[in-house]
């Protein structure tokens, strides 16, 4: 069939010419990402109670929904925060696999079906549901240099009227917020001096602005409704709600028969504010609004990033004198500057190959043929990603780099044949020696890619994180080898009958490369001939084969019980977040001074380019309070600075020493975008009591805390969880209250409005809607005692009542920020591992810990990617996957030899590369995780190989006649050649990636370093083991036919 093509030249360059071509057109369409869409589907819930505490918050609404929300289909945990900023949200995480929009309907349906049993101000504010993926995509500050004409509150507010919605309107954004809420509003300062003497109670304030700052619809003058019809049709407007502060200074809150007015500018101050002043924000050492982008899932990270950047650049146009933005984080960034050095790494690769083979073939036409055989397969790969729905990413990358070594092994396999029958007869024709090489050995090319893409079949059809990871790897690599095959097949049997010469027998000339050549050549011929002298003595000698198998076996034990375990490394990707936290009971202002302090000691770090600083929030949890803080301090581009992430978070822990009253940790972005909002281990300490005691939870945390410290395993501790934070106990003497005519639930009420705020209504101005907030005077509420002192409440006599009449405050210490997790309540702990462990022995550490600490009714669960990693590793996932993978290619070449005994000689071959990836791997100090195994399962392909090239030859020689023994020996001795030029060009394509750098570097060295490793013990024990092992199963296997009488031979050699 396939001499066919030699037949028609120009049909064999035009099938390979066509796969480049849609290649080409695959690659201009394919999307990027930095890894395959592995992060499950996440739903938010956000609401607002203003003046709640966190307590007040979990009891009134969080408590009502989570149980509401609780197991809704696909959920895999629930996890909620409530401040005491009025402010909460649930964060619904669902199984990977599942519907994101189908988890926004349930959802949504189960929030609404007890909407009408949350308090009636969280109604009011707006319950939202959100799909978002939990990580930045990006972090945009705008800011003015101008800082005379442009505050904080204008930065937002401009960026809130005239950026964000056009932002939103973007595809693929899910959520674009600005950090805090400065947006404009109607600020109504009440007086309480006044007010008592006016005799006016808060609520009357609300209800004037109600009665009197309203929508009217009177309708239209002149309808005829059927009767007698009027010549002219009238509208009738009215002004509309108040939008200015002097229109709302005239608001009539009491009026008398005398003429007398109280108008709300005799009781109150008003001025257009702002809804909160809760967050503080600094760029370098301008004020600035922080704006946060989260993607939609599903979506297509870089075309979304793209896509904002060109609507930024086009709002730039319009910017007032001295404003200006700048992106400090984009996920971007890292996938760009990873997929340039994996391309740079690609033509490294290439190169390296090239010179191997040129090396063993000796003349560059022979080099060129395999050559042109590597970017066809590569380019053609990029159709069938395309065909799958995969994308351009790391892992695919990664797998054309690996595959550059292997696609070259057909046509090494094709001009090697083609030289060796122009080498036994002198006489035949370049264009016949092609035609008797097709016949012979395109059974063999096929067998070895079916052998080889068998690999991959079985790793493609799992689920969950892992089996994303090794799909698009194996359908990536499989289509490459794929196509590699049918290019041996048709292109390069053509190229071979075009370009090469005989020069078998003809003197060449005795320039230095040739005499390079030669030399090479005469000790590649000694090394062979001492190979079969050892050969003779061991072949026969099983103890001597089974001793090294016994040897590596042990050895691979031996080192993996010493390996560490990890899922997805933690890589440099160019920003730090530094979260911090002040002692309980701190201002927001002191705060704020605190990231300032950070800010400064963070940019006089060399490698360090931006530093943004925000107080009264914090990105682990998204949450928000005045005690914490957060700085996303950005990294100088890799090839511009000289330390790692890793080296600048270890300098900015040593200087941050100095600041006093403080706690500050650093962490790295999420490893997996999406996969929780920072890098590290994602920790819950669940109290699973009955009854919540929140201190008593406080004390066990303290407690684990310092027994975790003492772990050498981990570093970077952390958590928000405090019970000392200053509150006062209300206590209401209800006999006095009702003595003196105070209703409890009304001056409750009132105490609400006055110092926690009440959004009463809202107004439009700038064509946006903002709300009016009713609310005393800051210096009316200082201090505990102006409670008891300067507020009153009404009675039901008409009079005004001091509070400390009927009310005492009782100074106690309790919680500010309260977290849950799926409905109990926890203390989230973040920490990493330290530097010289992997992600899999710090969380081994904390399971220790626990067992040992943790008293009955108390216990931890993981969240984000440590909760699939620590899933993964107790079901022993590496395990069952490389026993899939061994089975499926056992039963192929039981299929392919027709015997249940020879492809032992194969299996049991791969111990040695196994080995020497583990080996490699310890030696470059990384850790058994998903790269390691990707690498693992190419090894069995590529190792197995290699003994089937020796194993096949054997069989066929002693098909022919010779004995078992003379037939592993010729079997080992013919294919020595090829398979040590195959190898090695497979090693030095592997060389860029063990020696990487700059973004990527982790993921690089652990693939190449395995891979290497693997393939180097692999094949230099292998060609010793493999004819042994050979001799073993072969004299097991002879004479013995599943039908009696049955002469075959093995479907390769056919």
């Amino acid at each position: 069939m396939f001499q066919k093509f030699i037949q028609r030249p120009a049909l064999a360059i035009v099938i390979s010419l066509l796969i480049v071509f849609v290649g080409i057109l695959a690659i201009t369409s394919l999307p990027k990402s930095q890894f395959p869409s592995i992060a499950p589907p996440m739903v938010i819930v956000r609401l607002s109670y203003p003046g709640a505490s966190g307590k007040v918050l979990v009891n009134s609404s969080l408590v009502a929904l989570e149980q509401a929300i609780n197991g809704v289909p696909g959920m895999k945990y629930m996890f909620s925060t409530a401040a005491s900023s009025g402010d909460a949200n649930i964060q619904i995480i669902f199984n990977l696999g599942t519907d994101a929009n189908s988890a926004l309907v349930n959802v949504t349906n189960r929030v609404l079906a007890v909407k009408s049993m949350l308090p009636e101000q969280v109604q009011l504010a707006g319950i939202v549901v959100q799909p978002v993926q939990p990580s930045m995509l990006m972090y945009i500050n705008l800011y003015s240099k101008d800082t005379s004409n442009a505050d904080m509150k204008f930065i937002f507010n401009y960026a809130f009227i005239n950026m964000l919605p056009e932002i939103q309107r973007i595809n693929g954004v899910a959520l674009a917020q600005i950090i805090g809420s400065r947006q404009y509003a109607m600020r109504v300062w009440l007086n309480p001096d006044r007010m008592r003497a006016y005799n006016i109670n808060a609520d009357e304030v609300s209800k004037a602005l109600y009665e009197q700052s309203i929508i009217a619809a009177p309708g239209r003058l002149g309808r005829a409704d059927s009767k007698r019809s009027e010549s002219i049709e009238y509208v009738m407007t009215y002004t509309d709600r108040y939008s200015t502060p002097e229109q709302y200074k005239e608001v009539i809150i009491r009026a008398n028969n005398n003429g007398e007015l109280i108008r709300l500018k005799d009781v109150a101050d008003v001025e257009l504010g702002s809804t909160s002043y809760d967050i503080y924000s600094k760029k370098d050492q301008y004020p600035s609004a922080a704006i946060l982008l989260n993607q939609t899932y599903g979506s297509n990270a870089t075309e979304v990033i793209e896509n904002v950047k060109a609507k930024l650049e086009e709002l730039k146009k319009d910017f007032p004198a001295g404003m200006e933005y700048d992106i400090d984080y984009d996920v971007s960034t890292f996938l760009d500057a990873s997929i340039d050095e994996v391309i740079h790494t690609l033509r490294d690769a290439f190169i390296l190959v090239a010179l191997v083979v040129f090396i063993f073939l000796g003349d560059w036409r022979s080099t060129i043929i395999p050559i042109i055989a590597v970017p066809v397969s590569l380019i053609g790969a990029f159709f069938v990603m395309q065909a799958f729905g995969l994308t351009i990413n790391l892992i695919t990358l990664f797998a054309l780099v690996l595959a550059i070594g292997i696609v070259v092994d057909d046509a090494i396999v094709v001009v090697e044949a083609v030289h060796a029958k122009l080498e036994e007869d002198h006489h035949i024709s370049v264009y016949q020696a092609v035609k008797q090489v097709l016949s012979e050995i395109s059974g063999a090319i096929i067998a070895i890619t079916l052998l080889m893409t068998s690999v991959f079949i079985p790793v493609a059809f799992m689920s969950g994180p892992v089996g994303i990871f090794f799909r698009q790897f194996s359908i990536t690599m499989a289509s490459a080898i794929v196509i590699s095959g049918i290019v041996a097949l048709t292109l390069t049997p053509v190229l071979c009958a075009m370009i090469l010469k005989r020069t078998h027998g003809v003197a060449r000339k005795r320039n230095l490369l040739n005499r390079f050549l030669d030399s090479f050549n005469r000790v590649f011929d000694r090394i062979t001939n001492k190979y079969v002298k050892l050969l003779r003595h061991i072949v026969n000698r099983k103890v001597v084969t089974w001793g090294i198998l016994l040897s590596f076996g042990l050895g691979i034990f031996g080192i993996t019980a010493k390996l560490p375990a990890g899922f997805v490394p933690g890589e440099d990707q160019g920003m730090i977040y530094a979260i911090l936290q002040t002692p309980a009971g701190s201002t927001l202002e002191r705060t704020f001074d605190v990231s300032c302090q950070l800010q400064a000691i963070a940019k006089k770090v060399e490698g360090v380019k931006s530093v943004s600083a925000l107080a009264g929030y914090e990105v682990l949890t998204q949450g928000r309070g005045s005690k914490s803080g957060t700085c996303l301090i950005n990294l100088e581009p890799w090839h511009e600075r000289k330390h790692t992430a890793a080296e600048i978070i270890l300098e900015l822990e040593e200087r941050v020493k100095d600041i006093p009253g403080a706690k500050i940790e650093f962490f790295d972005p999420p490893a997996v975008p999406g996969y929780g909002a920072a890098g590290g281990i994602t920790l819950q300490l669940l109290d699973k009591n009955t009854d919540i005691d929140y201190v008593r939870l406080g004390k066990i945390t303290d407690k684990f805390m310092a027994e975790l410290k003492k772990r050498e395993e981990l570093t970077a501790l952390f958590t928000f969880y405090r019970t000392d934070y200053p509150q006062y106990e209300l206590e209401i003497d209800n006999n006095i209250a009702m003595q003196k005519g105070v209703s409890i639930s009304k001056a409750m009420d009132n105490l609400s409005i006055l110092i926690g705020s009440s959004f009463d209504q809202g107004f439009i101005k700038f064509g946006r809607f903002f709300w009016v907030f009713v609310q005393a005077d800051p210096a009316f509420r200082k201090m505990p005692s102006d409670v008891l002192n300067l507020l009153y409440v009404k009675n039901d006599y008409g009079e005004m009542v001091p509070y400390s009449a009927f009310l005492k405050m009782k100074k106690v210490q309790d919680i500010y920020e309260i977290n849950r997790f799926n409905m109990y309540t926890t203390a989230s702990i973040r920490c990493s591992p330290a530097p010289g462990y992997s992600s899999g022995e710090a969380i081994k550490a904390i399971q220790e810990v626990a067992k040992e600490t943790l008293p009955h009714g108390y216990d931890i669960d993981w969240a984000a990617l440590t909760k699939d990693e620590v899933i993964r590793s107790s079901g022993n996932e590496s395990i069952i996957i490389f026993a899939i993978v061994l089975i499926f290619v056992y039963l192929v070449l039981s299929a392919q030899y027709e015997s249940f005994i020879l492809p032992f000689a194969v299996i049991l071959s791969l111990p040695a590369g196994i080995f020497g990836a583990f080996f490699f791997i310890k030696m470059m100090g990384l850790a058994n995780d998903i790269y390691a195994q990707v690498a693992l399962v190419m090894l069995v392909g590529l190792l197995g190989k290699n003994a089937v090239l020796i194993v096949e030859y054997a069989i066929q020689k002693h098909e022919e006649g010779a004995t078992i023994f003379e037939a592993a020996i010729e079997g080992a001795k013919a294919r020595f050649r090829p398979i040590l030029m195959t190898s090695y060009a497979f090693m030095a394509g592997l060389i860029p990636l063990v020696l990487a750098h700059g973004p990527g570097a982790i993921a690089n060295k652990t693939i190449g370093s395995c891979a290497l490793g693997g393939m180097l013990f692999g094949t230099v024990f292998g060609v010793i083991v493999i004819p042994g092992l050979y001799y073993i199963f072969g004299s097991l296997a002879d004479g013995k036919k599943m039908i009696k009488h049955e002469d075959h031979s093995p479907l390769t050699e056919e």
